[in-house]
């Protein structure tokens, strides 16, 4: 079976994406589920193996994905030559380290849409450093959505079998609470609906939750439910679409773990990220390390595939070797699974 070319962005230079990069690329299996090519700086990279201690690994300097090999103990990196790393603070927010991040990004998104890759895998960037650089996006998703044009989307995170969307990620709490609208709740409903199907999910049930406490207990506690989101789950049910709720948000994520849902839909940012990672994020307080930090980020609507760590750039690890590349190898995992349905 062919293998599909998945294209890694290395992140913001600082922080711990280059590292986790190649300690996921130092797995061999990795390589007999797909083809990674690195989109990043050689420079930086060849430090990062010094830091992990993966100097028995080689990197392959490429200028387009064509002279990629695809072979396990050898790294095909795309460099941008963007980052100088006798420059570089490693840790720390800088113009330089925002603006090669930005133009990873840019680079991964041309090449899925020239189809030179079958999918893209974000390593994380700083947001402040972008901006830094001139590129006033809140984070990739929004990158994604302007560079492909696309009007309609959403953010999924997901851990193992436990997946969220969202009707609305980057605003204040209080704009959050006015973008509960039927058209958008159905809009994002759909957008589930439709990844559950890409991944081979034959008959999705999607759940949604409700935005206020008790689902606003018919009126008392607000009408978001009564006027917007039961008119958008009643709209879906006429699509065809197996939709339930809303659900009381303090209970639906408990029952989606438990296997009722194959998406919760989750009204606003905190409402999806507090559950998958306090699900996916386990700190170790005896030996004051982080066992698992796992989860992953994806943006669904887009005409390329995309997914993502779903963590940052942990300027404090940075340049120590010890971050977990788990999250990266669940996000090359996940790319792998909707480019084999694409």
């Amino acid at each position: 079976m062919k293998r599909p070319i998945i294209a890694i962005t290395m992140g913001d230079p600082a922080g711990i994406g280059p590292e986790i990069t190649v300690k996921a690329l130092s797995k061999q299996d990795l390589y007999e589920r797909c083809a990674p090519v690195v989109i990043g700086d050689l420079s930086v990279l060849k430090k990062a193996l010094i830091y992990t201690g993966l100097t028995d690994l080689q990197l392959h300097p490429i200028a387009n994905v064509k002279e990629a090999v695809f072979q396990p103990g050898l790294i095909d990196v795309l460099d941008m030559g963007l980052a100088d790393s006798e420059k570089l603070a490693i840790g720390q927010v800088s113009k330089m380290a925002g603006e090669a991040a930005f133009q990873y990004v840019k680079k991964v998104i041309e090449l899925a849409m020239e189809g030179k890759v079958d999918a893209t895998v974000t390593n994380p960037l700083n947001k402040e450093a972008i901006n830094l650089a001139g590129h006033h996006y809140a984070g990739h998703t929004e990158i994604y959505a302007k560079l492909t044009d696309t009007p309609k989307y959403t953010m999924m995170l997901a851990h193992k079998d436990f997946r969220v969307v969202h009707v609305s990620t980057h605003v204040s709490l209080r704009e959050a609470c006015d973008k509960v609208r039927k058209e958008r709740v159905l809009e994002v409903i759909e957008i589930a609906n439709k990844a559950c199907l890409a991944m081979g999910i034959e008959k999705p049930v999607i759940g949604v939750a409700g935005l206020n406490p008790h689902s606003g207990e018919n009126g008392l506690f607000g009408r978001e439910e009564i006027d917007e989101i039961i008119p958008a789950i009643e709209a879906a049910k006429l699509k065809g679409i197996q939709t339930e709720g809303p659900v009381p948000p303090d209970t639906i994520f408990s029952k989606a773990i438990g296997g009722w849902y194959d998406m919760v839909v989750a009204m606003y940012h905190d409402q999806g990220h507090i559950p998958l990672k306090v699900t996916g994020f386990v700190f170790n307080r005896k030996l004051n390390k982080w066992d698992a930090v796992e989860g992953v980020n994806i943006t669904l609507g887009l005409p390329i595939i995309r997914t993502s760590v779903d963590h940052g750039t942990a300027f404090d690890q940075a340049g120590t070797g010890t971050a977990s590349e788990v999250s990266l190898i669940n996000a090359i995992d996940y790319a792998i699974r909707f480019a084999g349905k694409k």
